[in-house]
């Protein structure tokens, strides 16, 4: 079996590539599968969180390129600044994981949050994309995360 110990940035030989879904991007020590089969195990420092196009690799030399998967979002799209804000202001109060782009802002869909978001007058739209939220404001482990 693989054990994937290092996490570091493309460019790099990879021999497989790890799809995996947010909540097991951010578990540091797990065993998966990876997209050609063959099991591996991730052991990587406590609190290290994988983004997509990240490359993991084993004492061996083994690379191993993380795809974020698609998952079912909750997506609002406002041109009002400050309306986002205040949005993301009672999202954060819920410690909700938001992906936050220019005018838009996605979140793991949830129909209690969707209502919420509704009675405060914006309308969701539920897609499926890779997920890749904002770091953490005292997560300094991984490498900081810009949108085009």
């Amino acid at each position: 079996m693989i054990t994937l110990t290092i996490k570091t940035e493309p460019p790099r030989p990879v021999h497989s590539t790890l799809t995996l879904p947010w909540n097991k991007r951010t578990r540091s020590r797990q065993r998966v599968i990876l997209d050609n089969g063959e099991e591996a195990r991730i052991f990587l420092e406590r609190g290290t969180i994988l983004r997509g196009g990240d490359v993991l690799v084993s004492e061996d030399g083994i690379g191993v390129q993380i795809v974020a998967a698609r998952e079912k979002l909750s997506r609002v799209v406002s041109d009002d600044s400050l309306q986002l804000s205040r949005l993301c202001y009672h999202l954060g109060n819920r410690h909700v994981d938001l992906q936050i782009e220019p005018n838009t802002l996605a979140y793991p869909h949830d129909h209690v949050l969707d209502e919420m978001i509704q009675a405060l007058g914006f309308d969701t739209h539920i897609h499926e994309s890779p997920f890749e939220p904002e770091n953490g404001a005292y997560d300094d482990t991984s490498r900081s995360h810009h949108h085009e």
